[in-house]
């Protein structure tokens, strides 16, 4: 594979469909104090759509990014219920998710949707964090990398190296989210490598440039372990990311396996 420079983890908490307000303001500052002693690492909090405006207020001027679950094809139009990018950019995100688990299971998303929002994200100038993962069958037949083939494939189809440097692949295993279970750092690396090794088949040296993340379970403490294989380039959160302490404690471990090695 090509030799790359080992970066300092990224972690994104996705909070889902949860927290009011006031929780989730709380919660940003929380997230924002601690940042200063989390240098080396890329933070950032996914919050609710009703929530971008307060997150982004409560971490303005700090370390912590904000993202979006979720976005739309179309940069304006006839879409109730809809939000485009130019949108969420000007909320002020830099990140958005695309093509969660959820999304596929439960709202019916395809690799195709995925690629669609994908590629408008980038266009308006977003990075997207492009989900892929099995489910239990799956894994359990053998198909994981043929899976994760068809996700990648679909996914990112008709995307330039240029673009891959500004996108982040999440590989969350569905059977490991919100059910305890976690893959071993083994299981978690097989997958991570096979993903660079696609990558660097379809877009050589630009992907040295594209961060692949961990999304299952994860808390402080597997992140530690999780992080010292070397194609986990950082998490995705789900769970523990609407706690202040777990999200920064697997951060900190996290952190903790990077200085080790550099």
């Amino acid at each position: 594979m090509l030799a790359r420079k080992r970066r300092g983890p990224f972690v994104a908490g996705n909070w889902k469909m949860h927290l009011t307000l006031a929780e989730a303001r709380e919660l940003a500052r929380e997230v924002a104090a601690a940042a200063p002693g989390l240098g080396g690492s890329g933070l950032v909090l996914v919050p609710p759509f009703t929530s971008l405006a307060a997150v982004g207020d409560a971490v303005a001027g700090s370390a912590v990014g904000l993202g979006a679950q979720d976005l739309y094809w179309e940069d304006k139009g006839a879409f109730t219920g809809e939000v485009s990018g130019p949108m969420l950019k000007d909320a002020g995100c830099a990140y958005v998710l695309v093509g969660h688990s959820e999304r596929r299971r439960l709202f019916g998303e395809t690799d195709e949707t995925v690629n669609r929002k994908a590629r408008a994200a980038l266009r308006s100038g977003l990075s997207p964090v492009v989900c892929v993962g099995e489910v239990l069958e799956e894994r359990e037949a053998g198909r994981t990398t043929a899976r994760i083939d068809l996700q990648l494939a679909g996914g990112l189809a008709g995307l330039s190296g240029e673009d891959m440097g500004r996108v982040i692949i999440a590989y969350e295993p569905v059977w490991a989210i919100g059910t305890g279970k976690t893959a071993s750092p083994a299981q978690a690396e097989e997958v991570h490598a096979h993903i660079r090794r696609r990558l660097e088949e379809a877009y050589g040296k630009g992907a040295a440039g594209c961060a692949i993340i961990y999304g299952g379970s994860v808390k402080p403490a597997n992140s530690y372990s999780l992080f010292k294989e070397e194609n986990i380039d950082g998490f995705l959160v789900g769970g523990a990311s609407l706690e202040a302490d777990g999200f920064v404690g697997i951060v900190r471990e996290a952190l903790r396996a990077y200085r080790e090695e550099t």
